[in-house]
């Protein structure tokens, strides 16, 4: 066996490789033609001519009266859903968890539902409930049924994670925190909530691209978001694939920067934690 087979294939042979590199040199050479082939067919239908891109370049009132607003409403809407989710979901995930029957019960028939049920059902529900007994102002309508969904099924989502998280913790976690007097609370709190969140935060982080990307749904019921203010400026100007690209790359930013900003967050956490093992080891070499 090769040295750089591993323990689930054997390293490929000469012949492989070499099958490899074609297979790999014909698939870019389809995918480039298909590229071009999808680029000519724009450029003939006048998709890629300046006319279609200028708004976006040359009338800022583009920008001011449509992108931005909706960008703006897709941004508050995911942040506040996502702040909410996260307290939903560690109640929820603590609660499936309790030592109390009820409460374990009651918690998980939550999970269940609102994880079950499709957030667009759930946004239509929470619009025509608060319209109907006008527990917002009108104004205000669409951004909480919109709220109101995304915490909800991704709250449960959230609960799950940690949920996930927190039994995959190893048991000397919660013996060790017992044999010193903590309440269950005290030890949920202080011991193995952060030990999941960090253990779960790219899943935790996925979760939340989901709600923002989720939040376009929005559009359903008329909500302001960047995805509806995209095709609002398509409308006006005849531009629907320049339109919905320039809404995309947004999108894709967004999603970047909130991928990276939590990867941030993450490596802080394992470096502190890692710090704080290392002064622990050293004190305990001081004291011996």
């Amino acid at each position: 066996m090769s040295d750089e087979s591993t323990v689930l294939y054997d390293a490929p042979g000469p012949k492989a490789r070499a099958r490899n590199r074609i297979t790999t040199v014909v698939f870019l050479a389809i995918l480039i033609a298909v590229v071009v082939y999808v680029v000519l067919i724009l450029k003939d239908n006048g998709q890629l001519t300046g006319e279609k891109w200028s708004p976006f370049v040359t009338e800022s009132g583009t920008w001011t009266t449509w992108i931005l607003p909706g960008l703006w409403g897709t941004l508050k809407a995911a942040a506040l859903s996502i702040v909410f989710a996260l307290i939903l979901g560690a109640i929820l995930g603590v609660g499936r968890l309790s030592d109390h029957r009820w409460v374990r019960g009651v918690s998980g028939a939550l999970v269940e539902i609102f994880r079950a049920i499709p957030v667009l059902i759930l946004i239509y529900f929470a619009y025509y409930f608060f319209a109907d007994y006008a527990l917002v102002p009108s104004s205000q309508l669409a951004f909480a049924a919109v709220v109101f969904g995304l915490t909800f099924y991704n709250g449960s989502v959230i609960a799950e994670i940690l949920r996930a998280g927190i039994a995959s913790l190893p048991n000397g976690q919660s013996e060790a925190a017992k044999s010193i007097g903590m309440r269950k609370s005290q030890m949920m709190r202080l011991i193995l909530l952060p030990q999941a969140v960090t253990a779960m935060l790219p899943a935790l982080v996925s979760q939340m691209v989901i709600a923002l990307k989720d939040s376009a749904l929005g559009y359903a019921i008329g909500y302001i978001e960047v995805v509806r203010s995209g095709i609002k400026t398509a409308s006006y100007f005849g531009n629907y694939l320049p339109a919905l690209m320039v809404t995309a790359v947004i999108m894709i930013i967004v999603n970047f920067a909130l991928t990276s900003l939590a990867h941030r967050l993450e490596r802080r956490l394992r470096e502190g934690k890692r710090k704080s093992a290392a002064t622990e080891a050293v004190d305990l070499m001081d004291t011996e």
